[in-house]
């Protein structure tokens, strides 16, 4: 069972359960204070609490933005008040890098194809026309969890980065072929209601991902401007297990130091530790993320038992000097256009093989997240930047993929190589309560019917098996 977790600002408790002495755990609802938790959340030690930012500085404008724009009918034709074709066009006059298109209803399909061109807005060109990836919701809690059923929660395409740009135009298109022809339950049955031929309420989401944030390696005080704030403080106490509060990164350990952490977090291990070096992680205070936009509190499974291997499907033409942009934009994109209540990936890894720390909660901890639809419990999930369907991923995201789950799974006694048994929340692969035999690193699609993680980075998986092993001493 999940719980629903206020952190307190100097946890250093062990993994699960804590142990004796550890610091106690407020349990709060969703929006419900626990007002002596969240109390004690604000106040690090004073050993390790940042400098005082300056007069002002926790009440500036965090940088970032998101635009939604109503799409419009582009030609009179109306099916059951939907038009087949609808689009927006701004030739100039905005300011973003990442496109999405989102609707109302979370359980309608957007059956046709979303296609967007931008204006680039350091040469003023235009882009030719991009699809976007419409099947998006085999990412995202599970069926039936107050995450999911939230009245905030919208249907969404994948995210699309486009680098700097200051005009969009986008086309949906209905599939011809599929008007009338009636939704599809779980299974993938049809039910015979009638389908419009596009989803009501499209609008085109346009985020702009602020100013960069500083490097990884640079020190964490004084804060970043706006960045200062009571959640910002939260999330960096839920990583005081493994760095300093406030820190931009994990750092990366040896093998022995690794494995006297195991020890400090889990208590002794029975013969020979199978735990890969701890690899540098850039925290979310490292990449900027926006603490304020996410829902407070963590929400925890009980362990971490497997990984989910996922692309973005956001393209492949992004810097990796860009990385920490695109992670925000999807964060923004996740939270504030898609309704989630935090960045559906735990982590994220980019095209040169850094490591992003995901979803708030703690990079150590069995934080619940969000982009395996039907198996969140009790997995994690690694969104690989960039689209691989037919581009190769690169040898150092694969090496990454490995070195990360060496180290995430070796903290919970897990063989990279093997397999384990999870129980489906529902989906569209296997119905609510069927317990699946499933490789512990596994793609996307063999929990649901999707192309994600693109079957180049889906080829790689059994090296990232093999690799992670051997990273973990077996």
């Amino acid at each position: 069972m999940s719980r629903i977790i206020t952190m307190r600002g100097f946890l250093t408790s062990s993994i699960g359960a804590p142990s004796a002495g550890a610091p106690s755990l407020a349990v709060c609802s969703i929006g419900v204070p626990c007002a002596a938790a969240l109390a004690l959340a604000l106040a690090p030690p004073a050993s390790a609490a940042p400098a005082a930012a300056a007069p002002g500085a926790a009440d500036a404008a965090v940088p970032g933005s998101t635009r939604s724009l109503p799409l419009v009918p582009l030609s009179g034709e109306r099916v059951l008040g939907t038009a087949p074709e609808q689009g927006v066009y701004r030739p100039e006059g905005e300011h973003f890098s990442l496109v999405g298109v989102v609707w109302r209803d979370p359980g309608s399909e957007l059956r046709g194809r979303v296609q967007v061109r931008t204006r680039s807005a350091a040469t003023g060109e235009w882009s030719g026309w991009q699809d976007l990836d419409t099947h998006n919701d085999d990412h995202g809690a599970d069926p039936g969890t107050a995450e999911r059923d939230a009245r905030r929660v919208r249907g969404a395409t994948a995210p699309l980065w486009v680098g700097e740009a200051d005009g969009v135009d986008v086309r949906v298109r209905a599939d011809p072929t599929g008007a009338g022809g009636g939704r599809t339950d779980a299974r993938g049955d049809r039910t015979g209601e009638p389908r419009p031929p596009l989803p009501s309420g499209l609008r085109l989401e346009l985020v702009d991902p602020g100013d960069e944030a500083p490097p990884a390696g640079a020190p964490a005080d004084p804060p970043h401007t706006g960045l200062d704030t009571a959640a910002a403080r939260e999330a960096s106490a839920a990583n005081t297990d493994v760095t300093r509060f406030g820190a931009l990164q994990i750092p990366e350990l040896g093998r022995r130091a690794t494995e006297r952490e195991l020890t400090r977090l889990r208590g002794p291990v029975r013969g020979k530790p199978h735990i890969g070096p701890r690899p540098r992680i850039v925290t979310r205070r490292g990449w900027g993320a926006d603490e304020s936009l996410r829902q407070r509190g963590f929400v925890y499974a009980k362990k971490v038992k497997a990984a989910f291997v996922h692309h973005t499907a956001s393209g492949n033409k992004y810097a990796c000097s860009q990385a920490p942009s695109v992670i925000r934009s999807i964060y923004r994109y996740h939270v504030t256009s898609m309704g989630w209540r935090d960045m559906g990936y735990n982590f994220l890894v980019d095209k040169c093989g850094t490591i992003y720390e995901g979803r708030a909660g703690g990079a150590a901890k069995a934080v619940l997240g969000a982009h395996t639809a039907g198996f969140n419990s009790d997995t994690m999930g690694i969104g690989v930047i960039g689209t691989y369907g037919s581009a190769k991923p690169s040898k150092a995201a694969v090496t990454a993929v490995a070195r990360l789950t060496a180290w995430k799974l070796g903290l919970y006694g897990v063989n990279p190589r093997g397999k384990t048994y999870l129980t489906s929340a529902g989906g569209n692969l296997y119905p609510k309560g069927k317990k699946v035999r499933l490789n512990v690193i596994s793609g996307h699609r063999d929990g649901y019917a999707t192309e994600c993680p693109g079957k180049r980075l889906y080829a790689k998986l059994g090296k990232a098996r093999s690799s992670a092993a051997h990273y973990q001493g077996r």
